[in-house]
């Protein structure tokens, strides 16, 4: 138990914890995120200007079976410029995008939205805002906290898709000239990597269909996996991944990270204070 004078200083320090600091910490989090929220590079309705293009050249660690430019302009894939080499008779095929289509990245949109939200929670609590309790705070920064969370797991959590969704997606009527039959693709975020992923498919005969088993969602189909689609069925025979790094979704997500960390910093000094008294002081 603390004493009656010790307990007077403590109510003093936490009053300036919730007037003073508290409202630093908001100020800072903002700046942070403001940033953040620019790497994502989307015009705003003052600069008025397009988004700048970026060409990114797709690499693999393995076989150079695909090779291929992607160009970025925020959360918009505009042209994909793709060769993959065929593995069975080494045929060279070409497709990019048409030049009236872009593909949207879900991802990056999903995360902009989360860190603008973030940013909205913050700035309801101006800096005339007075905080009454530390339970105010706490339950600001879960709020802040759970946006930015879902931001950074939007860009480290690639959707898990069936082979069958990945057939039906948009994206296959992207290209020209139109991909083949056998060949599906899918284009998704990783951590701070745009990732294209082509699966190359042999049809199944009905003879062979006996040991059929249809494979469930997955980020990453392997050689082997069977699908059903417009009533015929596929087994993938090859599959090749390659990516490119994207450096302002590596700053974003460093971003991610110290906002997460003054938050729960923010928290812990607010709980603090409850380990002095033998009630809550929230």
């Amino acid at each position: 138990m603390a004493s009656a004078a010790e307990r007077a200083v403590l109510e003093e320090e936490f009053k300036w914890l919730l007037q003073e600091e508290v409202h630093a910490v908001l100020k800072q989090l903002q700046d942070i995120l403001k940033e953040a929220s620019h790497r994502f590079a989307l015009p705003t309705s003052s600069s008025g200007g397009a988004v700048k293009q970026e060409n990114f050249v797709l690499s693999t660690s393995g076989a150079d079976q695909v090779k291929g430019v992607l160009t970025l302009q925020g959360d918009a894939l505009c042209q994909a410029d793709i060769n993959l080499k065929m593995p069975r008779n080494n045929q060279l095929l070409h497709f990019a995008f048409r030049e009236d289509k872009q593909w949207k990245l879900q991802q990056i949109q999903d995360a902009r939205n989360h860190v603008n939200q973030a940013i909205y929670l913050l700035m309801n609590r101006d800096v005339n805002y007075q905080f009454r309790t530390g339970l105010e705070v706490l339950k600001l920064m879960d709020a802040v906290m759970l946006q930015l969370s879902r931001a950074r797991n939007r860009l480290t959590t690639p959707a898990t898709l069936t082979l069958p969704e990945i057939a039906s997606s948009g994206l296959t009527k992207m290209f020209t000239p139109a991909l083949p039959a056998d060949i599906l693709v899918n284009f998704y975020i990783n951590l701070n990597k745009l990732c294209l992923t082509v699966y190359q498919l042999h049809v199944l005969q009905p003879s062979t269909t006996k040991n059929f088993k249809p494979a469930g969602g997955s980020i990453l189909h392997n050689p082997g996996a069977m699908f059903e689609f417009g009533n015929q069925r596929y087994e993938v025979s090859h599959v090749h991944k390659v990516e490119c790094v994207v450096p302002w979704l590596n700053d974003a997500l460093v971003f991610f990270t110290v906002s997460l960390q003054l938050c729960q910093q923010l928290k812990d000094k607010i709980s603090v204070f409850s380990s002095y008294w033998n009630y809550r002081p929230y």
